[in-house]
């Protein structure tokens, strides 16, 4: 099979979008640089400062709540509140961070918070200049989404602090500035969320081709997943 160099480079691909994107003109030496392209296209569509992609939106929630946290936002066991019409994953990442559920019943369209904290929920949204100022936006990238990469998720932020710490966090705690092999080559204990190089540059060619915006789907889409999880 077809493998990466030291440092990403190119030495033969697993997929095609890699090659697509350079016969379209993208110029990049090192895999890697296409997901800091593809977070900087998604960044400018939203009028967000920074992108942090993730491997899916559940972990783009998760690794948000766990960066709450981590800066002394919310506490172990804090209560987070969520329409009970929703997509399952997202009490479970709730729970899988020990803070406590509260489901209440209140129609939404687009997105939602999770109150009190400033994360947005905006998995079934895809509308330009839509982000609000100091929160953590998470977006999806599903088959069934606008942009259908397949699995890819992201965070949009307007801290670097956020943004820095969401990329550490998902890449397994590694600072990839630093070589593979150091001591200091792992700052954290974090997790195995990121968005592979391929993925991203599908969501690049996907972008350049998909025109249409707005607010896909609402709480009347989705089941009552207080219902489902109550007994777990």
């Amino acid at each position: 099979g077809a493998e990466q160099g030291e440092g990403g480079s190119l030495v033969g691909l697993q997929r095609k979008e890699l090659y697509e994107l350079k016969d379209k003109g993208y110029l990049f030496d090192d895999a890697r640089e296409v997901v800091a392209i593809c977070e900087g296209k998604i960044a400018d569509f939203f009028g967000a400062p920074y992108c942090a992609l993730t491997d899916c939106c559940s972990h783009a929630i998760f690794l948000s709540l766990q960066y709450l946290r981590a800066v002394g936002a919310i506490e172990k066991y804090d209560e987070i509140v969520i329409p009970k019409h929703t997509y399952v994953s997202v009490p479970m990442q709730i729970i899988h961070s020990e803070l406590h559920v509260l489901f209440i019943d209140y129609p939404w369209q687009g997105s939602y918070k999770l109150l009190p904290t400033r994360i947005r929920d905006a998995a079934v949204t895809w509308k330009r200049d839509s982000y609000n100022a100091g929160e953590l936006m998470c977006l999806s990238f599903q088959i069934k989404k606008v942009i259908p990469t397949g699995r890819m998720g992201a965070v949009l932020t307007d801290s670097k602090e956020a943004y820095d710490w969401i990329k550490l966090a998902s890449y397994d705690g590694r600072d990839l500035n630093t070589p593979y092999d150091s001591p200091e080559h792992v700052k954290m204990i974090g997790w195995h969320y990121y968005a592979t190089p391929e993925d991203a540059a599908r969501t690049i060619l996907l972008m350049d081709k998909i025109t249409k915006e707005g607010d896909y789907m609402g709480s009347e889409d989705y089941p009552d997943v207080s219902l489902m999880i109550k007994d777990l």
